[in-house]
């Protein structure tokens, strides 16, 4: 998560809640660094919808 990219669409919410939130200033925070497995196609999807490609996913885990 780029927070300085973040344009506080609230897409990444909408699409995973579990995993994102948004700060008193409407940017994206991150909850769980490390989502459970469950989540894994929201996130993608949060990554996909973000228009200000401010999130992205590792693969190093």
């Amino acid at each position: 998560m780029d927070a300085r990219r973040c344009i506080g669409s609230g897409m990444c919410v909408l699409t995973a809640d579990e995993v994102f939130d948004q700060d008193a200033d409407g940017r994206a925070v991150v909850l769980r660094p490390e989502p459970p497995a469950a989540t894994r196609d929201a996130v993608r999807a949060a990554v996909e919808l973000c228009p200000a490609a401010a999130i992205g996913l590792s693969t190093d885990r």
